[in-house]
């Protein structure tokens, strides 16, 4: 496995000669201080086309923008929505000291991608493609990463709901609030995943009984949840949140409206009012200042959304770093690749060990055809990566994960895992068994009369 990334270096300030000398020493830069073997950077020089830079028709997969200016001293600045590095550099600066910073700055926006995979080839047989060392810290990190984040699906279903411990609010502007804050996330999301949304509204929804409940801080006047409650707060019993409900895995979100006599509401520990279920969805609490009004509006919804929007970024896997949020899904997009080709990988594996171990089992037609397919998928994919078509890697190794799983799972071929030779007689033996008794006695009888018939006629 390599992940080449592009990066073009663009400098209205500098001529062709001077932009293709600093593109030449960042290049230099870059191979001598990348300790992995996995990235294989490419900096590029020139002008671009501006209405290119959110397309994923372009030629580079990060842009580093330098601007003439008097800063104290070399600054960097990521943005947040598009791939692109700003530099600001003094006209005093070295050549070699520009070069420098803009390799490490480059090297930074890329760190934790490159740490989160080699964490996904640890243990792999790729494993020692990658140099990057890993202390306790990341590790913990990137396993609680991987623990809160739902396995990777092409869809999702959301579901948003709203659970009222009284008889208001009864009406919430969702549809709204879905539209101007949810949506545009999602959007940016759907070259990964595809998402479906409903909604619904109970009221008169009581917290889970198995949980102490809040508690009335005198000191602050507020009722707090501690954090030992959280876990059990989602009243499962009571509250309709079908896990099945999309084609897919349902992540739930939960806006929950405490009555004014247990207002306001929040966690003791942190004074906070949301928080996230590993693999499951995440919970806020809408505390009023006054009385409940029996509609919340898209206004009132504004800060339950953007809540809920950062927490359906961890659900997906999406990385907290670096803050441009067009570099997170580009290594998400290159993070599931991998995912699925060692997925894949690792299922055709226990396939073929399997088949070899179980000798007795009869191959299907469909199951071949589905792993010539995860075969083909998988070379594809790997040649993808390789060649920096990153999108493409992810559609081929989900096909790829998707036919190994079909062939690992072939209805006909575990029915005959659990029905082995040995199971067979079993089962047939006490069938047969009557059957054979009166067979063998007429046989020995009949060895007994030909012994006698020789023994006389002797």
């Amino acid at each position: 496995m390599q992940y080449p990334l592009h990066i073009r270096l663009t400098a209205p300030g500098l001529n062709e000669h001077a932009q293709s000398s600093l593109a030449a020493r960042v290049q230099a830069d870059l191979d001598t201080s990348a300790d992995d073997q996995l990235y294989r950077f490419t900096v590029l020089h020139g002008s671009h086309n501006d209405s290119n830079i959110v397309s994923a028709e372009r030629d580079w997969d990060l842009l580093v923008s330098l601007h003439q200016e008097q800063p104290s001293k070399l600054e960097a600045t990521l943005q947040s929505w598009v791939p692109v590095l700003d530099v600001r550099y003094a006209p005093n600066n070295e050549a070699d000291e520009l070069a420098t910073f803009i390799s490490q700055e480059i090297l930074k926006v890329y760190e934790d991608e490159q740490k989160s995979v080699s964490y996904l080839l640890s243990d792999t047989a790729f494993a020692a493609s990658t140099e990057k060392t890993l202390d306790l810290d990341d590790k913990a990190r990137l396993d609680s990463r991987a623990t809160r984040a739902f396995k990777y699906a092409t869809t999702y279903h959301l579901t948003f709901s709203l659970f009222s411990s009284s008889a208001s609010p009864s009406l919430w502007d969702i549809d709204g609030a879905l539209d101007k804050y949810v949506t545009p996330l999602l959007m940016q999301l759907s070259t990964i995943s595809h998402f479906t949304i409903d909604t619904q509204i109970q009221l008169h929804a009581s917290i889970s009984p198995s949980i102490a409940g809040p508690q009335l801080d005198a000191a602050s006047g507020k009722w707090q949840l501690q954090k030992t409650d959280l876990s059990g707060f989602v009243n499962a019993a009571e509250w309709p949140l079908s896990p099945s409900i999309g084609a897919g895995p349902t992540i739930n979100f939960v806006l929950y409206v405490p009555s004014e006599d247990q207002s306001p509401l929040e966690i003791a520990e942190t004074g906070g009012t949301s928080w996230l279920i590993p693999q499951w969805g995440g919970v806020q609490i809408l505390n009023s200042s006054g009385k409940l009004s029996p509609r919340l509006t898209v206004e009132n919804l504004e800060q339950v959304m953007l809540a809920f929007a950062d927490q359906l970024t961890a659900l997906v896997g999406l990385p907290p770093s670096p803050p441009s949020l067009s570099v997170r899904l580009s290594s998400l997009t290159r993070e599931r690749a991998t995912s699925l080709i060692l997925s894949a990988s690792s299922t055709l594996g226990a396939l073929a060990r399997l088949s070899l171990k179980l000798a007795y089992i009869a191959i299907p037609g469909s199951v071949a055809k589905a792993v010539d397919e995860t075969i083909r998928r998988l070379d594809q994919a790997c040649l993808d990566l390789r060649e920096g078509r990153f999108d493409s890697a992810l559609a081929n190794a989900r096909v790829a994960n998707d036919e190994a799983e079909r062939a690992f799972f072939e209805p006909s071929m575990v029915g005959q895992v659990y029905f082995p030779d040995e199971h067979k007689v079993a089962v047939y033996v006490p069938l047969l068994g009557p059957m054979a008794v009166p067979l063998v006695m007429a046989a020995l009888k009949e060895l007994r009369k030909l012994r006698s018939g020789k023994m006389k006629s002797a």
